[in-house]
């Protein structure tokens, strides 16, 4: 373990994302490592919501989606479709329903995506141990994770786990996606308007 003096820590650089627009007045300007988390009910946005994250994100880096509950389906290529994701072209790739380990194996290889987003985590069946062992194995890789709810909080205690330690979180309700992390911002994303709007009347 390494031990550092105030100058030590207020001259680290660290290697952020460069947000813009609504992005950066929902999260701030976010370092490019460690976990976010997305999560929700059914039918109120979630998957539409990750593919609008996971396109901007394609501005920075490479991005690879791990679609582990819903697979190559008509649901996963409608959600693509409304967010016009052709325009990132081969920066973003869909992993259909790729086990951990095979994660782990694709991650290791040289040039792997610098983001990985898991769909979801209770389908992925992931225990908290293989959560730290990405964080550690990767410190330079952002992981999204995707996780359903029990009342208004993540689903499962590894859910649980993962939200309590994550720099990021989004909580989507009546397609609107409501931040809270660690960089600033905090304002709201609506996820489709017109819906958001009858919502929240």
């Amino acid at each position: 373990m390494k031990a550092y003096s105030v100058d030590n820590v207020l001259n680290a650089r660290f290697r952020t994302l460069d947000f813009e627009g609504k992005w950066k007045e929902a999260i701030g300007c976010p370092e490019l490592a460690g976990t976010w988390m997305i999560f929700g009910p059914p039918k109120n946005g979630k998957t539409t919501f990750a593919m609008q994250l996971a396109k901007y994100l394609c501005n920075f880096k490479r991005v690879a989606y791990n679609s582990v509950e819903e697979g190559l389906s008509l649901s996963i290529q409608m959600a693509m479709e409304r967010v016009n994701m052709t325009e990132v072209g081969s920066k973003l790739i869909l992993l259909e329903k790729e086990p951990f380990e095979e994660l782990l194996l694709r991650l290791s290889k040289h040039k792997s995506p610098d983001v990985v987003i898991i769909d979801s985590i209770q389908f992925m069946e992931l225990s908290f141990k293989q959560y730290k062992l990405l964080k550690e194995k990767f410190p330079k890789k952002l992981f999204i994770y995707i996780s359903h709810i029990d009342g208004k909080q993540p689903d499962g205690c590894t859910a649980k786990r993962i939200w309590r330690d994550c720099n990021v979180y989004f909580r989507i309700e009546g397609y609107r996606a409501f931040p809270q992390g660690r960089f600033g911002g905090g304002n709201h994303i609506d996820i489709f308007e017109q819906k958001a709007n009858e919502y929240w009347l």
